[in-house]
């Protein structure tokens, strides 16, 4: 009754005054691109003591309305709006804006396109105080040039990350008696404090009443006083403490009994996101890519044994370079993502100009080994310049593997506030540099190295082996990423960048100072060979008998009673493609699941997938090999990221059974 007075007070009033309660404003990101797409906001300012309202105002309002008025071919999207607040007014609760906001909308720019496109709307929105409620109204225009220009980034990033993430997952709700129970996907490692679930449609609950919250595993479970008939589906968007938003959808199913109510005592997830990410850094110095680094580096310890002093500041330049480095492309990872792109750790790796670069890097590292030239950040000698440059580089090289306690970590790390972000991902440099360090600072750890001889020459040649292995990855990643012309355009970059940089060795040792203008050739080439390189050839295809994954897909095995194993993998993660050959894609488990009908499933995470992201992300994951198992009418069950074959034929014949 109270929305429908509402409503009749909206089309009876009058024309309004002079001054208005909220003033709007339509604006452009930037000109439009023809063929493609273009952000408008829709900037609400209220003036003090107003506000406006949410797409579901709750006990009283209405939200905003708006009619567009486009050229042919032109087409705006959904009203996306940011995360409201509750304010209570004469025993009403509503869901409003207090404070400048803006709805965003998605413009669709027609191929044909050109010169300035005039854009129009008619918009109604009901403004309030706590006293009076105006219901208002006004055109929206823009003349909108179509081409190329500088966009308003940082304003639009701002209001972007405003707006609710999305939730992957579907989750699940249950009407008992006058109770609404809603389950949704959500990491038990994601710290909660006094959220809130804002409904998106008008109707089912009771806005007034308190809201129960529990945890089960990895399942937020919210307790809604009900009000009306039970919904056919249910949606919202569960406000965090911070002021963020985590958008899902929900349809009829069980709800966990049980669980933990929400400010019961607990571990901190950023002291355990920092542990795992600390644990999992240790880790990642035992891949191939990484190891000859640390091996070089315990040389230099070797090398600078006799001054215990050299030997900590090598050290600790070591670790200030790792932290910066692994903080740093944390900090380019949260940037991305507060532009409104889908994207999670080793985002860089997803573009095969990284991936050139990786395969020069380690092209070059390897002559570095073979002993033809002197690369300065590797130099013969401990100094705590070259140092820092040796913990940038690993950090960087490092990337592509996410091994045990980084899943988790990294995962969390996305959802927590800013300084706890990035104190995760610098947990994970110092974690990567913690073996120098003991070597450097216990002694009798460095007592043990073997002292200076021909042996180093030795295994450093031994050492350009797992590096010149790392070198045939990427190159093979580059043709899987961007097809035949990537291969032909990483083939003639190795070639020239060796012989380039078996010139400037032979320059060096002559001490030649026209080494300046090889080393200058040598970054020329690298410059475009990345220039020359295509974009994404096809997405590579999965392990045999694995079928491309889709969460619709996955639960249209499980509602025919068929388990289904599913595997997020990416060409440039080596864990993954370890676990597939060593325990996925092998004759003896797919004869166990063909036995048990387990449906295979595989997401390929190789040049990105906003959607793969998106899931990942609400599993709690940051990155990729991730592995689940389902069974019907049960929770999916998360498995290890070290994966053996005794362990996935065990569940099968479980199953079986």
């Amino acid at each position: 009754m109270r929305r429908l007075l509402f409503a009749l007070f909206f089309l009876l009033w009058p024309a309004l005054a002079e001054a208005r309660g909220i003033e709007p404003q339509l604006v452009a990101e930037g000109p439009a691109l023809a063929g493609g797409e273009v952000e408008l906001a829709i900037r609400m300012i209220p003036a003090p003591g107003w506000h406006g309202y949410w797409l579901n105002p709750g006990d009283a309002g209405l939200p905003m309305d708006v009619k567009w008025e486009l050229p042919k071919g032109f087409a705006a999207g959904p009203l996306r709006y940011p995360v409201p607040t509750r304010l209570e007014i004469a025993g009403l609760m509503n869901y409003v804006y207090e404070r400048d906001y803006a709805v965003l909308v998605r413009l669709k720019v027609p191929a044909d396109a050109s010169g300035t496109i005039p854009v129009r709307a008619k918009a109604r929105w009901l403004a309030c105080t706590d006293k009076i409620c105006v219901p208002e109204q006004g055109e929206l225009s823009l003349d909108l040039p179509v081409g190329t220009g500088s966009p308003e980034r940082a304003q639009f990033d701002a209001w972007r990350q405003a707006l609710p993430q999305p939730l992957a997952s579907v989750g699940h709700f249950a009407v008992t008696g006058d109770t609404l129970r809603v389950a949704i996907p959500l990491p038990a490692s994601i710290e909660l404090n006094e959220p809130y679930l804002f409904p998106k449609v008008d109707g089912p609950i009771d806005y007034d009443a308190k809201q129960l919250f529990r945890r089960s595993d990895d399942t937020l479970i919210a307790e809604l006083k009900r009000k009306g008939t039970a919904p056919a589906n249910f949606s919202g968007v569960i406000a965090l403490s911070d002021g963020r938003g985590l958008e899902f959808q929900a349809v009829p199913g069980m709800v966990p009994e049980g669980g933990t109510a929400l400010g019961a005592p607990g571990a901190s997830a950023t002291l355990w996101a920092v542990l795992g990410a600390i644990l999992g850094g240790i880790l990642l110095n035992l891949m191939p890519c990484v190891f000859p680094i640390l091996g070089l580096k315990a040389l230099h310890i070797s090398k600078a044994g006799e001054s215990a002093t050299e030997a900590r500041r090598d050290a600790l330049a070591y670790t200030a370079g790792a932290v910066v480095g692994t903080g740093a492309l944390g900090v380019a990872l949260l940037a991305i993502r507060a532009a409104g792109a889908q994207a999670g750790w080793a985002f860089q790796l997803q573009d095969p100009r990284t991936i050139m670069l990786l395969l020069l890097l380690a092209v070059a590292i390897t002559v570095n080994l073979l002993g033809l030239f002197e690369l300065p950040v590797l130099g013969a000698s401990a100094r705590p310049a070259g140092s820092f440059g040796t913990g940038v580089l690993a950090a960087f090289v490092a990337t592509p593997c996410a091994g045990p306690f980084l899943g988790a970590a990294l995962g969390t790390a996305l959802l927590l506030p800013v300084w706890g972000s990035v104190l995760v991902f610098a947990a994970l440099g110092l974690g990567l540099a913690i073996p120098f360090v003991l070597l450097a600072f216990i002694p009798a750890l460095q007592n043990r190295l073997p002292k200076p001889g021909p042996w180093m020459r030795n295994l450093q040649r031994f050492l350009a082996v797992p590096m010149g292995l790392s070198a045939l990855a990427a190159l093979w990643l580059l043709y899987r990423q961007a097809g035949d012309h990537g291969l032909v355009v990483g083939l003639l970059a190795l070639l020239v960048i060796a012989t380039l940089l078996f010139a400037y060795g032979r320059l060096q040792r002559r001490t030649d100072k026209s080494g300046w203008a090889v080393a200058g050739l040598f970054v020329a080439a690298i410059v475009i060979a990345i220039i020359q390189l295509p974009s994404h050839a096809a997405r590579p295809s999965a392990a045999s008998g694995a079928e491309t994954w889709s969460e619709a897909k996955a639960a249209n095995y499980l509602a025919q009673g068929h388990p289904v194993f599913v595997y997020f993998t990416a060409d440039w993660c080596l864990t993954c493609k370890v676990n597939e050959a060593a325990a996925i894609d092998r004759d003896e488990v797919r004869e166990a699941f063909n036995k048990a009908g387990v449906k295979v499933l595989a997401g390929d995470w190789t040049n990105g997938d906003p959607v793969i992201t998106r899931f990942l992300e609400s599993r709690g994951r940051a990155g990729v090999p991730f592995y689940l198992w389902y069974v019907p009418r049960k929770q999916p069950e998360e498995l290890p990221q070290v994966l053996t074959t005794s362990e996935l034929i065990s569940r099968a014949q479980l199953v079986k059974r």
